[in-house]
């Protein structure tokens, strides 16, 4: 099998094409033979060994892949050799070669490309998750959604469409035109424009009820000012603490020291009638009775025209380190993918 291994910390270009001998599924387990990888921005994180949780160097990361079961271990019926199939696989998915439990594969539906399923379901779970789950959406509610022009973001829109709500996106401004044609109500270039004040001006003063917001640091402030009473703040993640590209902990110490820590305290939250919560997906790893049921609705919503996942870039496994820089240079709109 082939991987992209990161053997050190540090910029795109540390990553290595290796050769090993293929895995055997064991008991429980399925063989994918892989098409395609989501690359999502964790990845880059642990590239750059700011990612909690990530594998001990050498590593594979990857949250997402699609393919094909080729084979299967003991306890798996040999009927599921050749079904196309979509992967959550916690760690490892760059990779043409694939052996996970059976619980982490999800048949993909008839018409889903494996691009399509690699693009999935790292972004629609984690939008979900924070949307419907954590942030308790409701028809009507106005939702603030940064980096809309990402993979969750995306994904974002459509579910709040979805659900009957109003969305307003940060996003580079040559991103706006496009965002508008999929349903946003407005959107903000968060580099030249006071996000706080162009969400009051948009709702008339009163505010949104969600914000997702996967940017960290002095972000969550202006976030949680664009709440309405009752409003959830849903944060995801912390890209501002990785200003380059190389890695270190010294940008995410600053992000860290950026954080708001008096405007979200308990005591302000109580007067405020206001919530933060967070979302993080490793976490489902222990419910996994919940994610397949959520990964089931989601995949419904597909095969009924209502989900409609945004591939930008897929760049072959050789060009792994150019993917990477790519995100980086904020370059994409939509998922960028990998394929062996």
């Amino acid at each position: 099998m082939r991987q992209i291994v990161i053997p050190r910390h540090g910029g795109p270009d540390v990553l290595e094409t290796r050769e090993s001998p293929d895995p055997s599924p064991g008991p429980g387990e399925v063989r994918v033979c892989v098409e395609a990888v989501g690359v999502n921005f964790a990845d880059i994180l642990a590239r750059m060994g700011v990612y909690p949780g990530a594998p001990p160097l050498p590593s594979v990361v990857g949250f997402e892949a699609a393919g094909r079961i080729d084979a299967v271990g003991d306890g798996v019926s040999r009927d599921r050799i050749g079904l196309p199939v979509i992967a959550l696989t916690g760690s490892g998915a760059y990779t043409d070669v694939l052996c996970l439990p059976e619980s982490q594969v999800f048949a993909r539906p008839d018409g889903m490309s494996a691009e399509h399923g690699a693009a999935a379901p790292v972004a629609y779970l984690t939008a979900y998750v924070a949307l419907c789950v954590m942030g308790s959406l409701n028809p009507g509610e106005r939702v603030l959604v940064h980096n809309t022009g990402g993979g969750v973001g995306l994904a974002a829109l459509d579910i709040c469409l979805l659900r009957g709500a109003t969305v307003y996106g940060t996003a580079s401004s040559w991103k706006h035109d496009a965002l508008r044609e999929l349903g946003a109500a407005a959107c903000i270039d968060y580099r030249s424009a006071d996000v706080a004040r162009e969400i009051g001006r948009l709702t008339g003063g009163e505010g949104v009820h969600v914000v997702l917001d996967p940017l960290g640091g002095a972000s969550w402030k202006t976030s949680y000012r664009c709440l309405c009473p009752t409003g959830r703040l849903v944060i995801f993640g912390m890209s501002r603490g990785t200003p380059g590209k190389t890695g270190g902990r010294i940008g995410m110490l600053k992000a860290l020291l950026r954080v708001p820590w008096l405007t979200l305290n308990p005591m302000r939250l109580l007067g405020d009638s206001r919530a933060v919560v967070g979302v993080n997906l490793q976490q489902l790893r222990g419910r996994p009775d919940d994610a397949r049921r959520w990964m089931g609705e989601l995949l419904g919503w597909y095969e009924a025209g209502r989900l409609r996942p945004r591939v930008d870039r897929v760049f072959p496994f050789e060009r792994a380190a150019e993917a990477h820089h790519y995100i980086q240079d904020r370059r994409n709109f939509g998922k960028v993918l990998l394929v062996p």
